[in-house]
């Protein structure tokens, strides 16, 4: 017998918005089922048109808005609606800010089982009268558009028929939401200003010398993305060309009129990418003109940005939250801190100015170089790295003799390694950092940390992508036998 669910395909329903996914939908309920509906905010009601239902949920598309949430605004970006790249610039600023707060709060008390100060349900907490964990306001920015130093931008061919029957020339912009369709686009509110202009050139440059883009479909074409770097406080730009294959026709012409376009920059590098893949970079990158990196500055500290560094995309948050993390670390200027997934040293080389000693771990070779250079670049000598998974090396480290005051963590979204979290839990240290960009597993290992004889103190949400339903949070825990 079929399931007996109160809405089909199809069907004009009523919905009244109750919250919001952490992909941003709107979160609609038809007689007790669950519908997602893109673009609506929570407390709105809408017409709805069921686009596809499933066991427990369904998707449904906005007809109308029968009754406006406050917090709604107008999006200032004109392809905002067909772009995937910000999910919230139909919510107000100050809202998108108390819902990452929630969110964070949510996956605390749902998967971390904590209890957080302020919310009805107390997590299901541990016995005992433990206090409850405080979760901040979120940081966000003062002016929250143009906030970002990095462009990738995947290049396509204009179709010929769309231009008049004229040569389809290259596009590039964001993909569109849930596919591998390019929006072509010369502006982005998000990005700085000068990476916008920097691609629009690139791409008449590529357009004048016939540079063919790359299609997924056939493995065939040239240029597969442009990627561009601009330092916020040095100024200094690098160009990224990412083709398919190692041979550019018209090289010489093409770093010229780059050049000659983009007076600012310092460094064009090709990175050779010939897999058939959606991963942006291969692993061969070569320095067509100029330096191989760029340098900025984060609160005063200096760093060497090559192709394939990893470095945050929003300085001014970057500097919060890091300021957040070291504040968090309480150190006195003897601690031996670890880093466990220190990237190119940017969270070690702040840690570093406060702390005895500082040892950095990162499974990425490059980094770990880039990381040395950085340190060294600031005369900084109480920082040392080390290639390789954290939860080999630090093990190793710890039968060396080097014991851990501290242990700051900042894994991918994925969260932390088993394995190393079972090293923190061996290694004692009195404080653990974790840098977080995803609630949901950032909760599961304050989990797995809580139930291994630490307490989570205070969690620090920061915006470090506005418009965006990402979320980077700080949270500090401390061992419970202190």
């Amino acid at each position: 017998m079929k399931h007996q669910v109160p809405v089909g395909k199809n069907d004009i329903v009523i919905l009244d918005i109750v919250g919001l996914t952490h992909e941003g939908e709107g979160v609609g309920r038809a007689d007790g089922f669950t519908l997602f509906v893109q673009g609506a905010l929570p407390g709105e009601r809408v017409k709805a048109k069921v686009l596809k239902v499933k066991k427990q949920y369904g998707y449904a598309k906005q007809l109308e808005l029968l009754q406006s949430s406050p917090d709604r605004v107008d999006a200032p970006c004109p392809i905002y609606k067909q772009c995937g790249g910000c999910q919230l610039q139909h919510m107000g600023y100050d809202a998108q800010l108390r819902w990452k707060r929630q969110h964070v709060v949510d996956n605390l008390v749902r998967i971390g089982k904590l209890p957080v100060a302020g919310t009805m349900e107390q997590g299901g907490a541990s016995s005992g009268e433990r206090p409850a964990v405080i979760v901040h306001p979120t940081i966000g920015m003062d002016n929250p558009w143009r906030y970002r130093n990095k462009a990738q931008v995947p290049i396509g061919m204009a179709m010929a028929s769309l231009e008049g029957g004229a040569g389809g020339g290259l596009i590039g912009g964001f993909y569109a939401r849930g596919s591998h369709r390019i929006i072509d686009m010369d502006e982005c509110l998000i990005q700085h200003e000068q990476n916008d202009e920097v691609v629009r050139r690139v791409k008449e440059i590529g357009k004048r010398l016939g540079i063919t883009a790359y299609d997924e479909e056939s493995g065939r074409g040239l240029l597969r993305h442009v990627v561009v770097r601009t330092g916020f406080i040095s100024g200094e730009i690098m160009v990224v060309l990412v083709t398919n294959g190692r041979k550019i026709p018209h090289a010489d012409q093409w770093i010229e009129g780059i050049r000659e376009a983009i007076p600012g920059v310092t460094s064009i590098v090709q990175n050779i990418n010939t897999r058939t893949t959606n991963v942006i970079f291969g692993d061969e990158t070569r320095t067509l003109w100029g330096s191989d990196v760029i340098y900025d500055e984060l609160d005063g500290i200096r760093f060497a940005i090559s192709a394939r560094s990893f470095y945050q995309v929003n300085p001014a948050q970057t500097v919060e939250l890091y300021r957040k993390a070291v504040e968090y670390a309480g150190l006195t200027g003897s601690e031996n801190v670890i880093d466990a997934y220190c990237g190119i040293g940017t969270i070690s080389l702040f840690l570093a100015r406060q702390a005895g000693q500082v040892y950095g771990v990162e499974i990425v070779p490059e980094a770990i170089e880039d990381a040395k250079r950085n340190a060294e670049l600031n005369g900084i000598d109480n920082a040392s790295f080390e290639s390789g998974p954290a939860e080999v090396v630090i093990p190793r480290w710890r039968k060396e003799g080097i014991a851990a005051d501290v242990i700051v963590v900042d894994p991918p979204r994925k969260g932390c390694d088993t394995a190393l979290l079972e090293t923190i839990l061996a290694m004692k240290p009195e404080r653990v950092v974790y840098v977080s960009c995803n609630p949901s597993t950032l909760a599961r290992d304050l989990r797995v940390l809580e139930d291994g004889g630490y307490r989570t103190v205070e969690v620090q949400p920061v915006d470090m992508f506005p418009h965006t339903v990402h979320v980077e949070s700080v949270a500090l825990l401390v061992r419970k036998d202190m």
